[in-house]
Order: structure tokens, then sequence, then C-alpha cells
């Protein structure tokens, strides 16, 4: 019994405190209904168009996201074979200049040594230019000693000397100056 006490007490307490603020059964029921409408019209005309909108935008950030991610790995894959062709670059021209090195300081060797064999073969002439000079000297030496010495005999001795004289007396002087 209290419990119906307490029940009917706290209902009439319900139905002082609805009616002290306005409370109106039928009017609340017309807003409820409005609110049912409104809020099923808000979820078929706007809710779902604003979620099929932000869905898209979800797929499409996903995507460009992929994207994203493919250029990066495009991106690294170009450096990465940008920095093998310059690496093969460098080592072709490294080659380059090497073969080049060998080749000039081959060049440089064949040249030196034809130089050298230029130069002996000039030494070679001027030896042989000047063995030839010193027997033309060494002759006409000899023919002008062998001349002077026939002359002073003949003025030593008073007399002329005949040819056979002279001869003899040049080939004399030749001996002792060859010797």
């Amino acid at each position: 019994m209290v419990a119906i006490f307490l029940a009917a007490s706290a209902l009439d307490s319900a139905r002082e405190t609805l009616e002290t603020f306005g409370w109106n059964l039928q009017l609340f029921l017309s807003q409820v209904i409005s609110f049912v409408i409104v809020a099923w019209l808000l979820r078929k005309f706007a809710y779902k168009p604003v979620l099929a909108v932000l869905e898209k935008r979800r797929q499409q950030i996903a995507e460009a996201q992929l994207n994203a991610e493919k250029i990066k790995q495009q991106l690294a894959e170009a450096e990465q074979r940008h920095a093998e062709i310059l690496s093969k670059a460098n080592a072709q021209a490294q080659k380059m200049i090497d073969e080049a090195r060998d080749s000039a300081a081959h060049v440089a060797e064949r040249k030196q040594q034809e130089a050298i064999a230029a130069a002996e073969q000039i030494v070679a002439k001027a030896r042989e230019a000047s063995a030839i000079e010193h027997e033309r000297v060494m002759t006409e030496l000899k023919r002008e000693l062998g001349r002077l010495v026939v002359d002073t005999t003949a003025k030593v001795t008073g007399k002329v000397l005949t040819s056979d004289d002279q001869r003899r007396l040049q080939e004399e002087a030749s001996r002792q100056i060859a010797s």
C-alpha cells in the first residue's frame, strides 16, 4: 500500500509540475510527431547526402595518399636510377681519363724515344762530319807540313830538290806526324 501511496503521490507531484510549466499532452504529441518528421526529412535529404559527400571525400583522400605513396616510390626509384647513371658516368669518365693518361704517357714515351733517336743520329752525323773534317784537315796539314819541310830543306841545303826528294821528305814528315 505504501507503494501505491508513493506512486500516487509521485504522480500528483508530476501533474502539478507539468501544470506549473504549462505542459499540454496534445501539444507535446504534435511536437514529437513534428520532430520525427523533421528528423526523417533531414536524414533523407540532408544527412545521407552529407554522408555521401564525406565518403566521397574520404575515398579521394585515400586515393591521394596512395598516389602520394606511389609518387614517393617513383621518386625514390628515379633518384636511385639517377645515382646509378651518375655513378656509371663517373666510372666511364674516370676510365676515359685513365686511358687518356696512359695514351699521353705512351705518346710522350714514344716522342721521347724518337727525340733520343734523332739526337743520336745528329750526334752520329756530327761525329762523322767531325771525323771527315779532321781527316781533311790532317791531310791538308800533312801536305802543308810536307811542303814546309821541302821548302825548309831546300833553303837549308841551298839546292833545288827534285820531285823524288820532295816526295821522300813529305812521306817521312807524314810518317812522323802519324806516329
